[in-house]
């Protein structure tokens, strides 16, 4: 049981690391993979990076959804403003993972990563 939980865990980091490269490789700004593995009972893995605009936001959203179905990965959630002009925050919920595509703005008003302070990041 605990070989499988091993094995279940390295691949949900895999897929953390592979989407914040992805983040990356998209020229999402600043990138966190933050391992809350422990310290959360609801997820395993938050991803934050800064967006330079909507449209960027909208791009980062269709790559991720992009590797979601071809890694067979389900999306539990995307939440969205209603109108997507005012989106500064963008939350993606893959259940152990969760991905916050955030304005400059947003990001340094909610400060995730102070608040998740005993967090590792990958």
């Amino acid at each position: 049981m605990e070989d499988m939980l091993s094995e279940t865990k390295k691949q949900i980091t895999a897929r953390a690391a592979a989407l914040g490269e992805l983040l990356q490789d998209h020229k999402g700004v600043n990138v966190s993979v933050l391992d809350l593995y422990g310290i959360c009972n609801w997820t395993d893995f938050f991803i934050i990076t800064t967006v330079s605009s909507q449209t960027h936001m909208d791009g980062l959203e269709r790559h991720i959804r992009d590797f979601c179905r071809e890694k067979e990965i389900d999306i539990l959630g995307c939440s969205r403003s209603r109108k997507d002009s005012d989106d500064e925050w963008r939350l993606i919920d893959l259940g152990s993972i969760i991905l916050h595509l955030m304005t400059e703005q947003a990001r340094e008003f909610y400060d995730l990563e102070r608040l998740w302070g005993p967090a590792a990041k990958l």
